[in-house]
């Protein structure tokens, strides 16, 4: 077990120190078997944070991201967060001004992270199998940039269900009631 801890610490090392030597846009840390951000990362990057705009932490063990991550990556376009175990957003999520593109999809998420509501580039949401009921589709309605918001295999509300077609601009993709996501 040492070893494979050991192999997966050397891993995210290896992966971070290409992002830095390089001078990468990207830091992709999927697959590493985190459970959380590692913080010695924010000194590591300290001088390249702002140049980086996509962060993948995809299939790993997150429960949680900290305040710290989001005002770190403030720069971000793109932060996929898939395959983890979130189930809530710190509300510092709001200084992620640039971000286009947030993937949460296959996480724990009972309520839609509604701080999303305030990112004005946001174009692409994806929230496909969580367990959200209730969407706030007025202020999505009024989001400029919005384009898709995937909330396929949650088990929406019927109100949701009437009241967003005919208030919204961009594509929101539904699964049929009582739908559930085919095993992994």
């Amino acid at each position: 077990m040492l070893k494979k801890m050991g192999e997966a610490v050397a891993r995210v090392a290896r992966k971070v120190n290409e992002t830095v030597e390089s001078g990468s846009d990207t830091l992709d840390l999927a697959e590493c078997k985190l459970v959380s951000f590692p913080t010695g990362i924010y000194k590591v990057l300290r001088n390249v944070s702002d140049q980086i705009h996509l962060v993948t932490l995809a299939n790993n063990e997150l429960k949680s991201l900290t305040s710290k991550f989001m005002t770190t990556f403030c720069q971000l376009r793109e932060l996929r967060l898939e395959g983890n175990f979130l189930h809530r957003l710190p509300s510092e999520v709001s200084a992620l001004q640039h971000l286009r593109a947030i993937d949460l999809s296959r996480n724990q998420f009972q309520d839609f992270p509604e701080q999303l509501t305030t990112l004005p580039a946001l174009e692409t949401i994806n929230l496909e199998e969580n367990e959200i009921v209730d969407v706030p589709v007025e202020q999505l309605a009024a989001m400029p940039a919005l384009r898709s918001v995937n909330l396929r295999f949650n088990p929406l509300s019927a109100d949701v269900r009437a009241i967003a077609p005919p208030l919204i601009k961009f594509d929101m993709l539904v699964s049929p009631e009582g739908a559930r996501a085919p095993p992994p």
